[in-house]
């Protein structure tokens, strides 16, 4: 028998425009499902990518292009075209206080061909990973589709049924995987239960113009009571402005010129373009958490990326992680043990494939997200809530801690590889 696990669904089964079937269903176009879509459609596995949006461009979504994502890149023959596009390199995390400067994490002390976060606007990078994909004709994207339905036949996962190009649709598909982000619709839709792993935090994204003689890269500024985090997007400074938790409203009642006096006070340099913030509009008010799933599947659905796992924004990992998330799935799905087919490819697909996933990215997830929480305590917390100077910790002044975080932060815990 075949239901849904709304138990009040919003249409009726003649509603249903079409029903198209596929090896698999990748719902949500953001980095973990475009790259996962792109491996197994280079393996000729059938996939089809939902994407809810009609296009990849959305305001203040992580830029961030990691060394261990670049290394993955290369393993594909892609990192030359990528580098091509236009792009601006961060070699170091620094943050400032009023007395002093420190490197947090110098990225050109790790072994890598690639020791820099590579800055490219997450809209290029997604039109890269999906054109790429588009030549492979087992692939098949789908903009506009709004997931809101799972299909469960005899209590598995067999597809999922979305609002889009005029109603109703269905896919039916071997395996469904959830890459649909922190706020996941199949997360919910599943069942899965989340932990919290560190207390949320208010974030302010904006955007102001970069001048020529402005320092490169990406730095944090800290003064007493605020942390402005300054990403270089060559001719615009993407702006994170990490206020106390509850504080947007206070904010808003004392006004645009208020906020605008503040981020002045902890980055002078800037006074001389903080008028272009001229209305709320421009301002993005995020609470970002930091959690993660019990358990990773069920039967016919995976969840990855931050439909698995929601990261902080410290140290700016997620789309690190939920890439490297998609290359091991797509090595556990599409790789053929010894004497064994391709799992999904024919027809194959065992509970156990899907827990090879979560077995393999769950510790490395542990750690980063633990690695999170105590930069947010020992520092954020700190000055968020202290009237007094900031010192940075003594581990950050040593050499051997020194390099750690740039470790932790370019290429993870482990490193992955492309195995199909």
């Amino acid at each position: 028998m075949t239901n849904s696990l709304s138990e009040n669904p919003a249409h009726d089964i003649h509603d249903i425009i079409d029903v198209q079937t596929t090896d698999c269903c990748i719902v949500g176009g953001g980095p973990a499902g475009a790259v996962l879509a792109l491996l197994l459609a280079r393996q000729g596995i059938p996939v089809m990518l939902l994407e809810a949006h009609k296009d990849f461009d959305r305001d203040f979504r992580g830029d961030t292009i990691h060394p261990s994502v670049m290394e993955i890149m290369a393993e594909l023959d892609l990192s030359d075209r990528l580098l091509a596009l236009p792009h601006s390199k961060i070699r170091q995390l620094r943050i400032q206080t009023a007395e002093d400067s420190l490197t947090l994490a110098d990225f050109s002390h790790i072994k890598t061909n690639y020791p820099y976060i590579t800055m490219l606007p997450q809209v290029k990078f997604l039109e890269f990973i999906t054109q790429e994909a588009q030549k492979y004709p087992s692939f098949q994207l789908i903009m506009g589709a709004n997931v809101q339905e799972l299909i469960i036949t005899d209590g598995v996962v067999a597809g999922v049924r979305y609002r889009g190009g005029g109603g109703w649709h269905e896919i039916r598909a071997k395996l469904t995987v959830g890459a649909d982000g922190r706020h996941s619709k199949l997360r919910q839709l599943g069942g899965f239960e989340s932990v919290e792993t560190s207390p949320s935090m208010d974030v302010l994204w904006f955007r102001l113009p970069r001048h020529p003689e402005d320092a490169e890269g990406g730095m944090g500024r800290i003064a007493k009571g605020h942390i402005l985090v300054m990403l270089d997007r060559g001719e615009e400074w993407q702006i994170a402005y990490v206020i106390p938790k509850g504080g947007y409203q206070q904010l808003r009642t004392a006004g645009l010129e208020e906020l605008k006096k503040s981020v002045v006070a902890v980055v002078p340099e800037l006074g001389n373009r903080i008028s272009n913030l001229h209305d709320w509009s421009q301002v993005a008010f995020l609470s970002v958490e930091s959690s993660r799933v019990k358990r990773w599947y069920r039967p016919g659905l995976l969840l990855i990326g931050d439909a698995a796992h929601v990261m902080s924004p410290v140290g700016g990992v997620g789309i690190n992680y939920a890439i490297q998330d998609a290359v091991v799935a797509a090595n556990a799905l599409a790789k053929p043990a010894v004497g064994i087919a391709k799992p999904l490819k024919n027809q194959n697909l065992q509970l156990q494939d899907l827990a090879k996933v979560q077995n393999q990215r769950e510790l490395p997830t542990r750690i980063i997200q633990g690695f999170q929480t105590l930069i947010q305590k020992q520092i954020f917390t700190r000055i968020l809530t202290s009237d007094e100077t900031f010192q940075p910790p003594a581990f950050l002044r040593l050499p051997i801690l020194r390099d750690f975080p740039a470790r932790l932060i370019g290429l993870g815990l482990f490193p992955v590889h492309v195995q199909i």
